[in-house]
């Protein structure tokens, strides 16, 4: 199994930047994509961003221009650094890792507010 900590989250004015971090465990040997998700209040939870193992990346259109995802392998740790935030953003932010066999598996969540 993988484990998955996030941390990073909290309140934003708008147009302020945060980073968020996630530290896998475990299997990490297994893991090939990892990836951030957010769910707002009453909405289905939504890709924000995702890296593969190979660094190649892909975004949400709502994001794209102002977020960047990136990974440190030797560290088990995938980044997403976000700029120019607005009150929309405010969800709360899910690291998922795609296995090689071995399935997917989440965080616990981290809370981003942002402030009008």
């Amino acid at each position: 199994q993988v484990q998955l900590v996030e941390s990073g989250g909290g309140l934003v004015q708008a147009g302020g930047s945060l980073r968020l971090s996630c530290v896998a465990s475990g299997r990490v040997f297994s893991i090939n994509v990892m990836g951030w998700y957010r769910q707002a209040p009453g909405k289905q939870r939504e890709l924000v961003a995702q890296i593969t193992s190979g660094g190649i990346t892909n975004y949400a259109d709502s994001v794209k221009g102002r977020a960047t995802i990136s990974r440190d392998n030797a560290k088990n740790t995938v980044y997403l650094q976000m700029s120019g935030l607005k009150p929309e953003d405010t969800a709360v932010y899910y690291c998922r890792t795609l296995t090689r066999g071995s399935g997917d598996y989440w965080g616990q969540g981290t809370q981003v507010t942002v402030s009008s």
